[in-house]
């Protein structure tokens, strides 16, 4: 949250008019500049700032008495197309982000896990959320790599990493600002442990070498990609964020070979 969340309120609100509702928001709990913190306050925070949003955007009067603001103001005169907050997305693996997510957010976004690993997660999201009478959705954020061919998907992305100084992607990685977050040792464990660069069939760990974060991609034909989509969304996965590298380039691919086998709801590019 890097603005005070009453003005960020009517910034959101104003920002879904201009989008006709399709607005969604990813929450990312971080230092703010010049300060930092621990876990467990900085979580703190984020869940305040959320309950500050919610309530204001759900077009309710504020009435606020927390450890990091204490507000009592009406709502924003500017209000999103629906009257409502948008969705609040939120991720994150430690102790402390699971309960965030859990009591505040709307849809749990991950990064690429196996699949025991993504049924675990759900697993332990929905039992917490439950435990505070709420339902959560499920995101997966992963990027894309599809061609005609298995080996022509695989040889696109050794080609991304081809000219690649390990010693580099080491620096690049360990200058993100979530270079020591759970979830990114999580992505770490899941490089270290892959066998010649795939956690698992079609789940290639190798772009990981090169960034920080979301650090696997699906790579495979249409079908293989299409197919591994459907395992995801039977776990009960509904929101996909896609990328790949180049990104336009990547997002035609998809477009032409997956996307038209896909029954979806309105996109968000």
């Amino acid at each position: 949250i890097a603005s005070w969340p009453p003005h960020l309120a009517r910034q959101i609100a104003t920002i879904d008019q201009m989008l006709g509702g399709r607005l969604a928001i990813n929450i990312i709990s971080s230092d703010l500049p010049g300060e930092t913190l621990a876990s467990a306050p900085r979580y703190a925070r984020t869940v305040e700032a959320m309950h500050i949003l919610r309530t204001l955007l759900d077009g309710k009067p504020l009435d606020h008495d927390g450890d990091f603001w204490k507000l009592k103001l009406d709502p924003p005169r500017t209000t999103t197309v629906s009257g409502r907050c948008p969705a609040l997305y939120f991720g994150g693996l430690s102790e402390a982000a699971r309960e965030a997510a859990a009591t505040n957010a709307d849809v749990y976004l991950m990064w690429p896990d196996t699949m025991d690993g993504v049924r675990a997660i759900i697993a332990d999201l929905r039992a917490r959320a439950a435990r505070h009478g709420r339902t959560l959705r499920f995101g997966y954020r992963v990027h894309v790599v599809v061609r005609d061919t298995e080996a022509e998907a695989r040889a696109a992305a050794d080609r991304l990493l081809s000219k690649l100084d390990d010693a580099e992607g080491q620096a690049i990685r360990a200058r993100s600002l979530d270079s020591q977050s759970a979830g990114v040792r999580r992505q770490a464990e899941l490089r270290e442990g892959s066998d010649d660069g795939y956690a698992e069939a079609n789940l290639w760990t190798g772009i990981g070498r090169a960034r920080s974060g979301c650090g696997a991609a699906i790579v495979g034909d249409p079908d293989q990609v299409l197919a591994k989509l459907n395992a995801y969304r039977a776990e009960g996965i509904d929101a996909f964020i896609l990328s790949g590298y180049p990104h336009a380039a990547e997002a035609d691919l998809f477009a032409r070979h997956v996307l038209p086998r896909i029954e979806h709801g309105p996109l968000v590019v």
